[in-house]
């Protein structure tokens, strides 16, 4: 399993119940796909907002994030961390 770190955009104004129901979608469907997403974040002043998962693929973790209907603008492997 690789980690992954997505990037949202054009959610400006996000609130924190927003987010929070943003990322239960996501887990909600997450195991079908093989991912788990471990964390979110957003900055409502720019709309953007992040996500860090362990998946077997970016593929996967845009699907997930497809059928919860918040598909991501990009999706980077992060192979290293410390």
């Amino acid at each position: 399993m690789t980690m992954y770190m997505d990037v949202h955009r054009g959610m400006k104004g996000i609130t924190a119940a927003q987010l929070k129901e943003a990322h239960a979608a996501d887990t909600a469907i997450e195991k079908e796909e093989g991912v788990h997403f471990e964390h979110a974040w957003a900055d409502p002043e720019s709309g953007t907002v992040y996500c860090l998962s362990t998946a077997p693929s970016a593929d996967a973790v845009q699907r997930v994030h497809e059928r919860a209907g918040h598909t991501a603008d990009e999706i980077h492997a992060v192979p290293l961390a410390v």
